[in-house]
């Protein structure tokens, strides 16, 4: 019984914050989205025979013999600081996602660049490779740095940032000196061991 009002009471809170979130949109920061977790050996099962199409970005392939471990989808935000004589990124701020409708959270992305599933494990990623591609941020091949707690993020070794939209520095000069620009994105993040 117990168990049943804390379910209520947390879907609750969820359609609460989802419904402020809708009706604040443009004006509120990102909101954490509280879904129930998403069972990632269903999801590492579901993608590991499938490798990502890179078309004209082959260099930010992962390397021969890794393994897909984890896929997932990011909506978010690429943040921007005004220097006075161009925009400077940030940070990104993105929520994980078990599928392309953006259903069951499974993560977060923030600065470092650092991604964290939901059950706390991390990775921290550096750039090896980058490809161009029109009107969005680039495609990346990362080197990962798992936390050693253990999870979904252990022993990962690369991460590739794929099929973006959106998120590209503004193309208008700020008003002021640190100034800050939110630009919604979409990507695909890949996890390898």
């Amino acid at each position: 019984m117990q168990k049943t009002q804390a379910h209520w009471l947390h879907t609750s809170v969820v359609a609460l914050t989802i419904a402020l979130s809708a009706a604040c949109a443009g004006e509120a920061p990102l909101e954490v989205d509280r879904a129930e977790p998403v069972d990632r050996a269903t999801l590492a099962a579901r993608d590991a025979d499938r490798a990502p199409e890179l078309g004209a970005c082959g260099n930010v392939a992962a390397p021969a013999g890794m393994q897909l471990v984890w896929h997932v989808y990011a909506k978010g935000v690429q943040i921007y600081r005004w220097n006075g004589q161009a925009w400077v990124f940030v940070e990104p701020v993105a929520q994980l996602y078990a599928d392309a409708g953006y259903h069951g959270l499974v993560g977060t992305h923030y600065r470092g660049p650092k991604w964290e599933s939901n059950g706390g494990d991390v990775v921290t990623g550096s750039v090896i490779a980058r490809c161009d591609v029109e009107g969005a941020i680039q495609w990346l091949l990362l080197g990962a740095t798992a936390d050693g707690r253990g999870g979904v993020f252990q022993n990962v070794q690369r991460i590739q940032r794929l099929n973006t939209a959106g998120g590209t520095a503004p193309t208008t000069g700020g008003s002021f000196v640190g100034e800050l620009r939110e630009v919604p994105y979409t990507a695909e993040y890949y996890f390898y061991r």
